[in-house]
């Protein structure tokens, strides 16, 4: 919005002219959607903490050391995530950025899906909140909306396209299958992070990491020259994107300084939900959704890790790990949760880099 008032007046006014730069609008966001989460952060977790009396439902065939320190934990603080996300990047964004608007369409849409699981697990006091099959049947209407949208605001060149990494001149038309494909990558991506979110700081960084990843990827891709120079496809529009990644880190920041063990709240369905899908669109977006299984390897690693348990426990009766998702595993064997996250972090930061190497390895 700042982009959209003050460039006009930058011939008259020259240092107006630092706005036209998306380096400056993302260092904005970034800062902007920190302080609000400084500032909003107190108030909001108070808010839940009279409203949820008991907090958060533990599961009771989770961890049991969860059942102890855990219990009375607020959750859905993904709402001070959503909110100063949303905020710092109307404020910095240029906003008749169709792109921008795709993106937070899934992030709301799947925020609001993830408050009503939130808030149903804290009626019912279970830990179980939406059936299953509607959670994932309202994912795939708003990913499907969401991607026809980013569909016809991208030239038709590339529109039911797939790129490949390490190939520099391939592109897979997918025709009509791209709507699916497209679909399965942002509800999947949500998904990841869901499974994810089980320790106090475990999804939040990697999920800042990806951001900033793509951050530097949507730079990339909306700018000519150097979508030219990578070799990577120029998607004209998605450099606005950086801005929102960069709104994205600033809140997981801020929700990082009152999540950090021990947790003040939990984000709950209504942030991995959401965060997860603002990043899959933003994969379709810059034509980058296979660069984001190798980024968001971790979130792969701990969804693989479920399907695996499922399984092997339908087919032989037997587990393969102690507990699944993961990270749960590493605390069965006696992994102290710090551990598991830092190290889990470092993966994550590792993926990163290996994610990044793919921009000049064509």
């Amino acid at each position: 919005m700042l982009y959209n008032l003050l460039v006009p007046f930058a011939p008259e006014f020259g240092p107006l002219n630092l706005f036209r730069y998306l380096t400056f609008r993302t260092g904005g966001a970034v800062i902007t959607a920190l302080v609000f989460s400084f500032m909003l952060g107190p108030h909001v977790i108070a808010w839940l903490k009279s409203r949820q009396g008991e907090g958060q439902p533990i599961r009771s065939d989770g961890p049991p050391s969860h059942i102890l320190r855990k219990k009375g934990t607020p959750t859905m603080g993904g709402l001070l995530i959503l909110v100063v996300m949303i905020i710092s990047t109307v404020l910095w964004a240029d906003i008749a950025n169709g792109y921008i608007w795709a993106v937070l369409l899934v992030a709301v849409g799947f925020g609001a899906i993830g408050s009503i699981d939130d808030y149903m697990k804290l009626a019912r006091r279970h830990h179980r909140g939406i059936s299953g099959r509607w959670k994932i049947l309202l994912q795939i209407a708003i990913a499907a909306a969401a991607t026809i949208w980013i569909a016809s605001l991208t030239g038709p060149a590339l529109a039911d396209r797939l790129a490949v990494p390490f190939l520099k001149s391939v592109l897979i038309d997918l025709g009509w299958f791209f709507v699916p494909f497209a679909v399965f990558v942002i509800v999947g991506t949500s998904n990841a992070v869901n499974l994810t979110d089980g320790l106090d700081g475990l999804a939040i960084v990697p999920v800042m990491i990806a951001a900033g990843v793509f951050a530097l990827i949507a730079y990339l891709a909306g700018n000519a020259v150097f979508a030219n120079y990578l070799q990577i496809n120029h998607v004209p529009g998605t450099g606005e994107l950086a801005v929102l990644c960069g709104a994205l880190i600033g809140a997981g920041l801020g929700f990082l300084w009152f999540n950090a063990p021990p947790a003040m709240v939990f984000m709950g369905d209504t942030g991995s939900l959401s965060m997860g899908g603002a990043l899959g669109a933003i994969a379709v977006v810059t034509k980058h959704e296979l660069v984001l299984a190798i980024v968001g390897g971790l979130f792969v690693l701990e969804t693989v890790s479920v399907i695996v348990q499922v399984v092997s426990f339908k087919l032989t009766g037997k587990r393969v790990f102690r507990m699944a998702p993961l990270h749960h595993h590493f605390e069965q064997k006696g992994w102290a949760e710090p551990t598991i996250v830092i190290r889990f972090w470092i993966i994550a930061s590792i993926l990163a880099l290996a994610g990044l190497a793919t921009l000049k390895l064509r």
